[in-house]
């Protein structure tokens, strides 16, 4: 079986990923780089995003596990961009409370900068670069967003990061229900989230390389 390495160690981002590629990968095995941390010749340590875009960020750390485990690697470095912050926090996004990681305040401290902007100016996006490195070099990079506004709190116990405060262009239209997208199911969000549509833009390129 081919195997294909996710260069992160969130499981979140694990399974979510995982059903995306699934459906396009049948025989392959896909893992995140904690598979490999009790190998030393293999192990990966933490990559520094010291790029300025999300595609050089998520290059860094495909490069970085595509050569510590000599296998496919992939990637993606995500965030929410704010339309009246001109796209902040962009590729801060893990780290706007100057911790990284720590979800429920960096949503904290967005909403509080936004607390004042009526809601026909709280429009945002979240947008997501996918990159494929091989062992021998090559590379590819894939582009996804999702647009939508920024709800006044967070609301739903699904997804992870600023799901809970991104409100889908989708859920505000004819028929939507307003729901954030941790509100949404699995299927439902990965059928038009950023990553979805970044990595089923991908997996092509993916399916070529692996085969």
């Amino acid at each position: 079986m081919s195997r294909l390495v996710l260069a992160t160690r969130n499981a979140h981002k694990v399974g979510e990923l995982r059903a995306i590629l699934g459906e396009h990968l049948p025989g392959v095995e896909v893992v995140g780089v904690d598979a490999f941390d009790a190998d030393p010749e293999r192990a990966v340590g933490d990559v520094v995003e010291s790029g300025v875009t999300f595609a050089e960020n998520a290059l860094l750390k495909a490069r970085a596990v595509a050569a510590g485990t000599g296998l496919p690697a992939v990637a993606d470095d995500s965030g929410i961009c704010v339309d009246v912050l001109g796209g902040a926090p962009g590729i801060f996004s893990a780290r706007w409370c100057g911790r990284h990681g720590d979800d429920a305040e960096n949503m904290r401290l967005l909403l509080a900068q936004l607390a004042d902007v009526p809601a026909q100016h709280r429009g945002a996006r979240f947008a997501c670069a996918a990159a494929l490195v091989l062992p021998d070099g090559s590379e590819h990079v894939e582009l996804g967003e999702l647009r939508g506004v920024l709800a006044a709190a967070p609301s739903g116990g699904g997804g992870f990061g600023y799901d809970p405060v991104l409100v889908p262009d989708a859920e505000r239209g004819p028929g939507g229900r307003g729901r954030s997208c941790a509100e949404l199911s699995a299927g439902e969000k990965n059928a038009i989230s950023h990553r979805g549509r970044a990595f089923r833009a991908l997996a092509p390129v993916v399916v070529q390389a692996l085969g």
